[in-house]
Parts: C-alpha cells; structure tokens; sequence
C-alpha cells in the first residue's frame, strides 16, 4: 500500500519511562471518578457540570486513570500534558463563578503530535530529529481556539511519523519517537495513519474529543478503522497555521469523536477566519457557523444521495454492510441514485507529484520559522541515516528523498499536477457529479477490515477498499459515520460533497448515525482468533 493512499513522551526505547510518567500522574489523582465519565458525550458532561454532579477535575482525572491502566496496551499517547489537571481547576473556577465558555467547557481533548502547542509538551510529528526543538513561539490556531473554548488540552497523540509521508513501506501508526499506535478493537490490527493516535485513544474512551489532520485519508480511515465519527472539513474553514504541513492544497485539521453531535461541537469551536492562513476567506458564514443547529433525527428525510458504485464489489463482505447502510437511508426516507466517476484513477501520480513538491515547500518553510536545528528535508534526511538504529528499523525515507529533488512551486510539472488534480477530482469529479444528479451527497464505503500490523512487509492492505482521495484531492468535506463489523473490525460509510456543504453532511451523518445506532466500544486488550 502506497503513502498516496494512506497519508494518513518517548521513542521505542524511552516508553518505560513514559509509561511511569503516566501511573505518576494519575496516582497522584486517588479518589477514582465514576467510571461512565469516560464514556460520556460533550452533551451528557456539560449536564453533569452544570448540575454539580461532576467537575472538569473529576473528568480529567478520570481520564488520566484510564490512560495509565488501558493505553500500555494500545499506544495512543505520546505525551501527557503536565498541565491538564490545572487547566481543569481553573475552568472548574470559572464555572463557579458563572462564567462558561460553550458547551466544551472542561472537556478533555487529545490533539495530534504535529500540531504546535507553547507550553510544556513537545511539537515533533513523531520525529526524533525534533525532540529538541525550540518550543514553538505560539499555539497553533486550532488551539487558541480549543482553549478559548474552555476545552482541557490533555495530552498528544500518538501518529505515523512526519504524518505518513516519509517512505511509501512504511507502516501506519509507527513513529521514531512514540512506536507502534495498536487498533483498539483487536490489538494486533493497525490503527491506520496517519492520525492513528488520535483514533485509537478516543476509540478507546481516553479522550472525549480528539484531533486529527489529513491530506488523503488521514482523519478517514483512523476514523473508520477504529470505529469512530471523523470529519475532514474543507480545505480554508479551519485554520492549518501552526501544523507542520505536508501539502497547503490538501491539508487540514478535523474532529475525530465517538458521536456526531460531538464532531460538530468540535468543529464548531475549532473553525473560523485565520489572517495567517491564505486558504480562508474572511467574512465566508462557514467561519461563524454553529454546526450543531444543523442536527436533525429526520435529517435523511427527502434528501437526494449518490451512491458511488465505483467502491462496490471489490469485497463483499464490505459491500453487505454498505448495503445494509444504504437501506437504512432508504427506510430514513433518502433518495439513492447510483452514480459513477469514470475519471477516479486518473488523477493519483498527479496528486503524488503535488504532494511531494509542497512537503518540500511547506516543511522546509516551517521548520525554519520554528527555529528547529534541522531546516532542510535533506537535513532530516541526514539525522535519519545517522540514526538509522531508531528512525529507520523497519521502513526507509524514499519520500523523503524524491521530495527533496523537487523545485519550487512555480515548476511546470507541479502546476500541471495540481490542474489535473483539480479536473478530475472537483470539475469533472464531485462538482460533475452532484449538478448533474441533484444530489445533496455522495456516500462511499469509508474502509475495509483493517490488516495486521507487520514490521517485516508494512502496510499490505490486501484487499483494502477506501474512498478517501477524491474529497481530498477536491480539497472538500467528508464524514464517515460507523457503518458496521466483519469480524469485529469497525467498517464506516463516508458521505462526501462540494465546497463548504458541511452543514448538510452533518445532517445526513447525525440522521444516519440515530437510525442505525451501529457503533459499538471496543472490547479492548483481545486477539484476533480466525
């Protein structure tokens, strides 16, 4: 399985130490929380708030506990931050005081390890060649917008490291600096990449809320494999500034929840204008909105969806419970109609070519602005080779070094890769698609089964069927909602659309999701028996 498909406080050898760190601060918590606090919504823990049935410290305390007792197995967390608890006093003193913020006031959120923070955890996607790095000189956007929010920052995740785009063998959810992120469903699966981190800790209830970030497939398939609600908005609603970047066409930051009502809370507290972003468009309605109004049981209701049978019949086992999915939205009262993209595999060697030629443009940009002793791909390339006992163990750096021979962006190649991409993914992809069907959505299979986490081979994904690439490459929304299990393995259905039709994917998620109720928690720390 190749990068462009997938892409997605301790190295290997320091997790002991991590993992101390973490019974550290949880027993410094004794009192345990009631345990349904880790498995509540946003909705359901601001209640117990308001009513004085709980507090922010209890939540995060409980969360802590569960950190250090669930994720050894898992490997979800690469970093707890030292100053969650006091995060949690404080918004537990405003709350007294008759200030609150929003309905993510003292909720819990794990973020992924390449988005900056200027406190006391450490920025690295990963990457052991920026363990001593400058502290970034401000958080990310997003993270303004968390705190302002009232949400409590606690702790980073685990990814694939530099966001799955360092080798095209690599393996999902691995990083120099945090290892092996396991599927909590079955712990020898993969979590997917590369926001693996952030979908098996919410997966596992150790967060309510969670962050990913994608280029293709990134909040996806981590989403989907791991039983979970993952939104990639579109590209421009939600700030990228302060997240170390593959590519500006495709990249962004999204909610990763067990819920739909969660995802659109998340987004609503996370989106808005970003000067620092060119992407965005300041005075858009998309920047203000309030996603969760757009909430309704009756949301499939006469809505017009196409069914994109360009995924069907690759496995069936898959196929039976898409099948199953779409009868659901029929009996909600959804209009199917079967529609086709005879241009789907025209635009992958473009999109790759795009990829590596605004890593190179957009890391390199970054790294400098962080200060960070390394400032060239081929610095890091270096550092790896130098390191290659804990850095490249198990994969090399082939993306890495055909993206270091890229030129800048005014290269023929890259505008004409990026006109391709364009063509066939909005034009004459999903723009094409929704006029010429009325439609209000496109639905998709999300995954497939995930495969065995394999350090010899990496990521095989034999048989593996994902949709993930025209929305991204569009640069538009998509959702995937749990669908289903082959197996015990989670399966989601994606709904996709044009630009900035957020709104209406909400609805139609939120509808789908009440209908089936099909999402089940994991039963954690099993093996896969045939």
């Amino acid at each position: 399985m190749k990068r462009r498909d997938f892409l997605g406080v301790s190295a290997a050898a320091a997790a002991g130490v991590l993992l101390s760190g973490r019974e550290a601060q949880a027993a410094s918590f004794v009192h345990a929380a009631p345990p349904d606090l880790t498995t509540m919504d946003v909705r359901e823990l601001a209640e117990a708030m308001a009513s004085g049935r709980t507090t922010s410290r209890a939540v995060t305390r409980a969360f802590l506990k569960r950190i250090a007792e669930i994720d050894p197995k898992i490997n979800s967390m690469i970093e707890i931050n030292p100053d969650a608890p006091a995060i949690a006093d404080a918004l537990d003193r405003e709350r007294k005081a008759g200030k609150v913020r929003g309905p993510l006031h003292g909720i819990p959120v794990v973020i992924k390890d390449n988005i900056d923070t200027a406190d006391r955890m450490r920025t690295t996607a990963g990457s052991l060649a920026l363990m001593d790095a400058p502290t970034p000189k401000e958080d990310a956007f997003i993270v303004k917008r968390l705190r302002e929010a009232g949400a409590v920052l606690l702790g980073k995740t685990n990814l694939s490291e530099w966001a799955n785009f360092r080798d095209n063998d690599s393996i999902s959810g691995w990083s120099g600096r945090g290892g092996q992120t396991r599927n909590p469903y079955i712990l020898d699966r993969n979590p997917c990449g590369s926001s693996s981190g952030t979908g098996a800790a919410v997966a596992a209830d150790l967060a309510t809320l969670g962050i990913g970030t994608e280029t293709d497939g990134s909040i996806v398939c981590p989403s989907s494999i791991c039983g979970l609600v993952g939104l990639k908005p579109t590209v421009g609603l939600v700030s990228r500034h302060g997240i170390i970047p593959i590519a500006a066409s495709q990249d962004t930051a999204g909610p990763m929840t067990r819920t739909v009502a969660d995802a659109a809370a998340l987004l609503t507290a996370i989106r808005g204008f970003d000067a620092a972003d060119g992407s965005m468009r300041q005075g858009d309605p998309a920047m203000t909105a309030d996603y969760m109004s757009v909430l309704r049981i009756d949301g499939l209701k006469g809505a017009r969806i196409g069914v994109a049978r360009d995924y069907w019949g690759r496995r069936s086992d898959v196929d039976k419970v898409l099948d199953e999915a779409l009868e659901a939205m029929k009996r909600s009262g959804a209009e199917l109609v079967d529609v086709s993209f005879p241009n789907l595999r025209k635009f992958g060697e473009a999109e790759f070519e795009v990829l590596q030629y605004e890593f190179k443009a957009g890391l390199e940009q970054y790294l400098q602005g962080r200060g960070a002793k390394f400032k060239t791909i081929d610095d890091l390339i270096r550092f790896n080779d130098e390191n290659k006992d804990r850095e490249l163990k198990y994969f090399g750096q082939t993306i890495f070094e055909s993206s270091a021979k890229k030129g800048p962006l005014t290269d023929s190649k890259y505008v004409e890769s990026l006109a391709t991409c364009r063509k066939y993914a909005r034009d004459e992809g999903i723009d094409a698609a929704v006029k010429a069907n009325r439609l209000d959505a496109i639905v998709a299979p999300s995954n497939a089964p995930t495969w065995m986490i394999d350090t010899v081979n990496g990521d095989c994904g034999s048989g593996y069927v994902g949709s993930s690439s025209m929305p991204a490459v569009a640069g538009y929304p998509n959702i995937t909602v749990p669908a289903g299990y082959v197996k015990e393995l989670p399966v989601g259905v994606s709904f996709f659309g044009t630009a900035w039709s957020e709104p209406v994917l909400l609805r139609l998620a939120y509808a789908f999701e009440q209908a089936t109720k099909a999402r089940r928690r994991p039963r954690f720390l099993t093996t896969y028996a045939a």
